[in-house]
This record gives C-alpha cells, sequence and structure tokens, in this order.
C-alpha cells in the first residue's frame, strides 16, 4: 500500500506512519508533514536489517563468481566440472576507498577500478551509468531499482563489458520473469529478499509493538528514525 496525498488528506486520526524496514518511496512524507503526522523507519542497525543486505550482496556476488545459473544447466545437462568459476572476490584496505578525509572520491573513479560493484543508493540517486572500464567486470544490487539505467545495463551485457547482474531489486516490482534481461545466463534475480530473514523480522516486529505501545501511552518514541 502506497501513502500518497490522496490517502494521507483522508486521515483524522492518524498520527504516524511507519515503515516495517528503512525504504519510504511509498510514502508522501511532504503531505505527512502538512497533516502534521510523523514518518519514522526502523534503523537498520537496531534489527539485523543491515547484516541481512550485506549477506545478499555477498551471496549474489559468490553467485556470479561461480556461476550460478551455468551451475544448474550443467545439472540438467548431466554435466560434471562445469562451469569453471572465478576467485576475484577480495577486500582491500580501508585506505584503498577513502580519501584523507575520510569520504570516499567520485564514484566512478572509484567504480572503474572495482571487479565488483555492489550498488547501495536509494530510489532517487542519480543513475549509475557507464562506470566499468575492464570487460566482465560484475555488478550487484540490493538497494533500489532506479539508479541503474535499464538500457544501459542490457547493452553492457550484450557487449561482455557487464560480465554479471546480480539484483535482489529491479525496475519494476513484481518484476516481469519473461523480461529480455533475464535470459541472460550472468544475471541473477532474487525477489527482493534481502532484509527478510528471521531475525530481522521478528526485531523489526518488536520495535513496530513498542512504539504502538509507546503511542498509546502517549510517551516519547524510541527505536525509530524521524525523517520529518
Amino acid at each position: 500500500m502506497r501513502f500518497d496525498s490522496n490517502v494521507i488528506a483522508r486521515a483524522k486520526q492518524m498520527k504516524l506512519i511507519m515503515q516495517f524496514g528503512v525504504g519510504l518511496e511509498g510514502v508522501d512524507i511532504d503531505a505527512a508533514t502538512k497533516k502534521g503526522i510523523k514518518v519514522a523507519r526502523i534503523p537498520g542497525d537496531a534489527t539485523g536489517n543491515a547484516a541481512s543486505w550485506a549477506e545478499m550482496a555477498i551471496c549474489l556476488m559468490l553467485g556470479l563468481l561461480r556461476k550460478q545459473n551455468e551451475m544448474l544447466i550443467s545439472v540438467k545437462q548431466k554435466t560434471l566440472e562445469e562451469p569453471t568459476g572465478d576467485t576475484h572476490l577480495g577486500f582491500p584496505s580501508i585506505d584503498d576507498l577513502i580519501d584523507k578525509k575520510g569520504i570516499h572520491g567520485d564514484i566512478y573513479e572509484f567504480a572503474s577500478d572495482a571487479d565488483t560493484v555492489v550498488c547501495c543508493l536509494s530510489w532517487h540517486s542519480e543513475r549509475v551509468l557507464h562506470i566499468f572500464n575492464e570487460k566482465g567486470d560484475l555488478l550487484v544490487n540490493v538497494a533500489r531499482g532506479g539508479p541503474l539505467d535499464y538500457e544501459a545495463v542490457v547493452h553492457h551485457l550484450e557487449s561482455g563489458q557487464l560480465g554479471g547482474l546480480g539484483m535482489d531489486v529491479a525496475w519494476t516490482e513484481p518484476f516481469d520473469p519473461d523480461d529480455p534481461i533475464l535470459k541472460f545466463n550472468n544475471v541473477i534475480l532474487t525477489p527482493h529478499v534481502s532484509g527478510i530473514t528471521e531475525h530481522s523480522c521478528i526485531s523489526m516486529a518488536k520495535v513496530i509493538g513498542d512504539v504502538a505501545l509507546q503511542l498509546h501511552a502517549g510517551n516519547h518514541f524510541t527505536g525509530k528514525e524521524l525523517v520529518n
């Protein structure tokens, strides 16, 4: 359900809109603010949500490196010891990732030096386009589909400039299972489950319950992140 301005305008007693997670693209924050309604989300580091997203990023990276889809094809064809995977997964020192001021430099320059890029940008971020210099680099997206230019991604997959794409999010959701991009063997799509683990769901549900009790009692909210 989307809380757009039309829905919010009809709210008579609403005091708080709280996202079960961190993404607030479905909430018109400006309309809620004008109505005097607080908007909040659950900090990912407090519930294990952030850790589960990181795990999914690594899962997709490994799936691309070890050619997960091609392995399934080999199983169906009863072929052993194929395909040959890759193992260039590595972690540079922090000094290689940040400048002397403590922040990373130009994103395009940074990405052009990487073998695998993990996109963690918000939906409204500038679109990521031609960031790969070396042929065969990998791209993993566990944030939102918006920052990736669909046509550019397809072009780079067709040319081989992009060696693989792992996505837990897509341009539209639910994503069309017959979309041409899924016909590439080096594309892995999961159904937006990065933050969906038993631990994170139980933890987030507890935060929601605690906030509901605080709201009912008229107490100060804790355990959430207000955005307005």
